[in-house]
């Protein structure tokens, strides 16, 4: 059930990076299907062009894909200045280009580190810069970032990702005290485990894996691509104007913490209400 107003973005423009597949390519649906023109960035070109092509089939809006690495300063300029020609404006960032190595700390490389760091921190600098000049002289705007826990955690094998989200959440803070006094709004969405074909693949491929990881989640449940989507479109709601730096988390309170205490609770409960009256 669509609980935001089907023409609560009409008029503008959004740009996704990552938009090719998974999370990216839903939260551009998302945007698209409440009225916003779509411009789909990432590396591959064949993917973006199925990915635009299904994202305006599905929603009536007009959507381009434009091939490029975020890594490359060069490439995102050319990246906007496509949509300046095509769209004449651009109201709304979404960074969702990602990259991670899974490799225990002691076995990475520069080069991998380096990859990581200049896709997720690096990417978004660039086009929250490109984005944000564009939105200042406009005098309003939305950028939004996504992030992971961990970036305030860390995470065993996650050394490069985690220190790419850490710097974003910075970015998104920094830029958001910066820029809101100037009209742009620059705010995060922190997904926690969302099902997906590739999660379900990688993650918990035996029903024991999925088990254990459930029991982290007070929600009892995955999170999905539309709760995502969801968050990002509120983020970028006009409603949402006096929303700056924040990060929104959205992980069913897995990073609130006390799942421990949570699960005693519950047995004690069960335990109590079993327990016969003296």
């Amino acid at each position: 059930m669509k609980t935001f107003a089907p023409d609560l973005l009409a008029g503008r423009v959004a740009v996704v990076t990552g938009g090719g597949s998974g999370i990216g390519l839903r939260v551009a649906r998302e945007l698209a299907a409440h009225g916003a023109d779509v411009v789909l960035a990432a590396r591959d070109a064949a993917r973006l062009e199925a990915a635009a092509a299904s994202v305006a089939c599905a929603t009536g809006r007009r959507a381009l894909g434009v091939a490029t690495d975020v890594a490359d300063p060069a490439s995102v300029k050319a990246l906007f200045e496509r949509v300046d020609a095509e769209f004449g404006r651009v109201d709304a960032l979404i960074n969702g280009a990602a990259a991670n190595f899974v490799r225990p700390s002691e076995a990475l490389t520069p080069v991998r580190w380096r990859k990581v760091v200049d896709i997720v921190l690096n990417g978004s600098f660039h086009c929250a810069l490109e984005a944000g000049r564009r939105m200042l002289a406009r005098g309003e705007g939305a950028i939004v970032s996504l992030v992971a826990s961990y970036a305030w955690t860390g995470a065993p094998g996650f050394a490069p990702s985690a220190s790419a989200k850490a710097g974003v959440v910075a970015l998104t803070r920094t830029l958001g005290v910066e820029w809101a006094p100037r009209g742009v709004r620059v705010n995060a969405v922190c997904p926690g485990i969302i099902d997906t074909p590739q999660s379900r693949e990688r993650l918990w491929p035996e029903e024991w894996m999925r088990e254990r990881l459930l029991d982290g989640v007070p929600a009892r449940r995955f999170g999905t691509e539309e709760d995502v989507a969801q968050a990002v479109l509120f983020l970028c709601a006009p409603e949402t104007r006096y929303v700056a730096g924040e990060v929104l988390v959205v992980d069913g309170g897995a990073s609130v913490g006390g799942v421990p205490y949570l699960r005693f609770v519950e047995q004690a409960g069960v335990v109590r209400r079993a327990r016969p009256k003296t």
